[in-house]
This record gives structure tokens, C-alpha cells and sequence, in this order.
């Protein structure tokens, strides 16, 4: 399974679909955002749509507040291509409505496969806020699947990004859009960040985790609040400026790779605090492993990037 660094924005020129009028239903008819795949032939699911060109923007639109996935197939030309859009469609419900997943059958709609740039079928975009990233192109077992995905989870949840969709088929029954749906647990660290109150966001993920160490989301969630925390107010040119002029100083240079994280400057904040390490001993040093490891939670264990600053991590301690 080939998978891209989740976070990188991909390089799709999606206008060349014009933005659709809302989308009929009925039998016979598209299958807009309110209808669960299976209309051509897919497996159902209630987190899972056959997408054409009349709700493709709808479905994009669903991202701007939680994951969606696009899954490119063809039953007649790769039938492996088909079975990967089923396992994700049984992933999906899995994961209870933490992605949404917009399956393409290319042979039936052709200029959406046109205007992504798809290089072959199986191929899955990631779309989180409406900027899509390429996922994965080659066909994988379900346990792989499974696993890639909860990766993904735990990077969003460093970003805050912890909504969830609507089941399809109550919000076709209801006759309502799909929805953000925030896990109740979440929602009073989110509603915290949103309001600019930093602190208490910081709080509420605190007791998340007392209550429940092994919460990934919460884990991640708080580690990137702090992150916030400390650079609120930090004003970037004089940061970076007292970090050049003091290149030993802990303190600065841990601020900068904080402002840097902020920034989604992952790889540029590890170096900085690996050099660090490199640089110091004793106590000094230990702060800066400290503070890295921190950066490391908040970004996720096993991210690439994560795995790829712990050996730099080793090399430098030893």
C-alpha cells in the first residue's frame, strides 16, 4: 500500500466540475449526498455514497469539518479496485461516521476521475477541509486499511479535527444535509478552541486523559493545545531572531520549534530540537529530549515523520 504524508495538500484542479444545483433523489435517479451506496452495485453502508458529477461538491463540502475519502474503482476493468471501495465501505461504519466515503466508479463518471487526475484505478483521496491529498493507489488488505486509517485519526486529532458525519441514512429519512457530528466527549475542548480559550481547551483534554490514558485523540488533542498554549502571543520574527542569536538556549530554541508546529513546520521542528540535543548535556539536554518527545506525542507515534525524528533522536543521544 502506497500512502502519502496525510497532511501534504494535494495537487488536484477540481474546476473543471462546475459547482451543481442540489441534487434529486428518487428512484432511478443520481445518487446525491443523503443516498448510501449501492445504486451501482456497491456495498451499502451507512457512512458510504456512489458519487457523480451532480454531488460531487456536496461531498467535498462535507470535509470542511470532518474526514472524507474518495475511492476511485472500476468493476469491469480491476475488480480489486471494487473490492477495495467494499472494505472501505465496511471500514467506514467501523469507524462510525469519522470519515465519509465517496466512491467514484470511474467508467460512470468520468469527468470527476478527469478532473482529480487519478494516474489508475484502485486510487483514494483524502479530503479534510476541502483540500485533498492522495491516500493510497494499490489494492491492501482490510487489516492494513484498518490500520492506515487510525493513523490518519490520530494525525487529525493533533489538528483538532475530531467531527464526525451523520449516518446517510438518518439524514435521508430526516430530509436533512449531512452534518458535523462532534464526538460529545470532545466538544467542550473543541467548543474551547473555537472560542480562542486556549487554557481551558488544555483543561478539558487534561481530564480526558486522567480519565482515560490510552485515549489517543484526547492524548494528541492535548499535547497540541499545549502546543497553542505557548505560542500564543508570540511574536515570530523576535522569536526567531532571539533563537539565532542564542543557539544554545533552550528555551528559545524550544519556543520556535513550538511556533514551528504551529505552523505545520513538522520536520523543521524535530531538526531543530534534535540539534539541540546534539548540542547540550546535561540537564539542558534532557529539557530538550523532554520537550521533543512531547512534540513527538502530539504529532502521533506512528507517523512517519515521528519514526523518522526518533532515530535522528537515537543518533544524536548516542
Amino acid at each position: 500500500m502506497t500512502q502519502q504524508p496525510f497532511s501534504r495538500p494535494g495537487a488536484v484542479d477540481l474546476s473543471a466540475l462546475k459547482r451543481p444545483a442540489a441534487p434529486t433523489g428518487g428512484p432511478g435517479g443520481p445518487a446525491g449526498p443523503g443516498a448510501p451506496a449501492g445504486g451501482n452495485g456497491g456495498t451499502a453502508g451507512a457512512y458510504a455514497i456512489e458519487v457523480d458529477e451532480a454531488s460531487f461538491q456536496t461531498v467535498l463540502e462535507a470535509s470542511m469539518n470532518a474526514l472524507v475519502l474518495l475511492a476511485f474503482y472500476s468493476p469491469s476493468r480491476m475488480p480489486a479496485s471494487e473490492q477495495l471501495a467494499d472494505d472501505l465501505t465496511t471500514l467506514a461504519d467501523e469507524f462510525e461516521g469519522k470519515f465519509l466515503l465517496g466512491r467514484v466508479d470511474v467508467d460512470a463518471a468520468p469527468q470527476i476521475a478527469q478532473a482529480v487526475q487519478i494516474p489508475s484505478v484502485p486510487f483514494v483521496v483524502a479530503v479534510v477541509q476541502g483540500r485533498p491529498a492522495p491516500l493510497l493507489q494499490d489494492p491492501a488488505p482490510i487489516e492494513d486499511l484498518r490500520a492506515a486509517l487510525t493513523q490518519v485519526m490520530q494525525q487529525l486529532a493533533t489538528q483538532g479535527v475530531t467531527g464526525r458525519h451523520q449516518p446517510l441514512a438518518q439524514t435521508a429519512a430526516n430530509g436533512e444535509d449531512d452534518e458535523e457530528v462532534v464526538d460529545p466527549r470532545y466538544a467542550p475542548a473543541q467548543d474551547a478552541l473555537a472560542a480562542g480559550d486556549i487554557d481551558s481547551a488544555v483543561a478539558e483534554y487534561q481530564k480526558l486523559v486522567d480519565a482515560n490514558p490510552a485515549d489517543a485523540e484526547a492524548a494528541g488533542g492535548l499535547a497540541m493545545a499545549k502546543v497553542l498554549q505557548r505560542t500564543a502571543g508570540v511574536d515570530l520574527q523576535q522569536a526567531r531572531q532571539a533563537a539565532a542569536d542564542r543557539p544554545d538556549d533552550v528555551d528559545a530554541q524550544t519556543l520556535v520549534a513550538d511556533l514551528d508546529m504551529a505552523g505545520g513546520h513538522v520536520e523543521d521542528a524535530f531538526l531543530r530540537l534534535v540539534d539541540l540535543v546534539r548540542r547540550t548535556s546535561g540537564d539542558e539536554r534532557d529539557r530538550a529530549r523532554q520537550h521533543l518527545l512531547g512534540l513527538f506525542a502530539a504529532v502521533g507515534n506512528d507517523d512517519p515523520r515521528v519514526l523518522k525524528g526518533r532515530q535522528s533522536l537515537a543518533s544524536a543521544l548516542f
